[in-house]
């Protein structure tokens, strides 16, 4: 039987399976769309895609080092209950461990991991689970060595916040210091030099703004000269010191900066990655009274 296109869309809006599962679960019974569903069904497809638009906010960030390279990673997943199960831990460590051997997340994707793809074995898992995970980013720093820090920890490696700290240098304990400074402070960027120019134009015309209306409402303004020439340019310094992390006071010494108590230890900070679980997502927010309504609406 010829499998039409109009077929594939049928069995994959009733599924949620991706379109070659979709296809070859049509293939494998011959067209007969109820077959299919069950075949994508004994596989395990259609259950982990129905479960694809839930939101998976929580979860855990996975960290690793190996010689002069070190990996985060984070994997989501629905509640924060599965960030405690043995199995999504196993999970999260052995994809870590893989992303040593890789340069990017789709390459992390098709890694082996035990016999299969690190992408079929998050499959599986989001049926043995059931819970949607997501493989959501890594990323990677390298240097002459490299110090890792995991806050809130749920296991050895794995936790709420992983720190990646590489160094010129060799590390005499310094790195894992500064990683935890980097937790608890979340820098902006390395230096002033490595920001992002969109969110220095935000800042400067936040600062612009707020001191000219400032200036405009004090009983003695200042001359537009020295705004523009002394007070934003002071704003501006005293935000490139709050948030690149060279210029950020120590918190284990705040009589010092970060890059200088690297110095003062024999190392320069060349790169760092802080990663938190489910940063950056918007999770479905609702009250008690729509939450009761749409239970009754079944």
């Amino acid at each position: 039987m010829t499998i039409t296109a109009a077929m594939v869309k049928e069995l994959r809006d009733s599924t949620g399976a991706g379109m070659m599962d979709a296809k070859k679960a049509l293939t494998e019974t011959n067209g007969d769309m109820e077959a299919a569903v069950d075949w994508l069904r004994t596989k395990g497809l259609a259950k982990a895609a129905k479960k694809a638009d839930r939101v998976a906010a929580e979860g855990l960030v996975g960290v690793a080092v190996s010689g002069g390279k070190g990996v985060a990673v984070e994997v989501n997943s629905e509640t924060d209950f599965v960030g405690k199960n043995a199995d999504f831990q196993a999970l999260v460590r052995g994809i870590t461990t893989a992303a040593l051997g890789v340069s990017d997340i789709d390459a992390l994707k098709t890694a082996a991991l035990n016999g299969k793809s690190v992408e079929a074995s998050l499959t599986d898992a989001i049926v043995t689970i059931g819970e949607n995970m997501t493989l959501r980013r890594m990323a990677a720093v390298e240097g002459d060595s490299v110090a890792a820090y995991v806050h809130t920890a749920a296991a050895d490696g794995l936790g709420r916040i992983g720190v990646l700290v590489a160094l010129k240098g060799a590390d005499s304990g310094i790195g894992k210091q500064i990683a935890m400074h980097i937790a608890a402070t979340s820098p902006v960027s390395l230096s002033e030099a490595d920001m992002d120019p969109e969110v220095v134009a935000r800042e400067l015309a936040v600062q612009t703004a707020k001191a000219l209306e400032e200036n405009a409402a004090s009983a003695k303004p200042k001359p537009e000269a020295v705004i523009q020439n002394n007070i934003i340019p002071g704003r501006m310094k005293k935000f490139f010191e709050e948030s690149t992390l060279l210029n950020q006071k120590f918190v284990i010494n705040p009589d010092v900066t970060v890059a200088q108590a690297a110095k003062e230890a024999g190392v320069e900070v060349v790169a760092f990655v802080r990663m938190a679980v489910g940063e950056g997502i918007e999770k479905e927010k609702e009250d008690f009274a729509a939450e009761v309504a749409k239970a009754l609406q079944g």
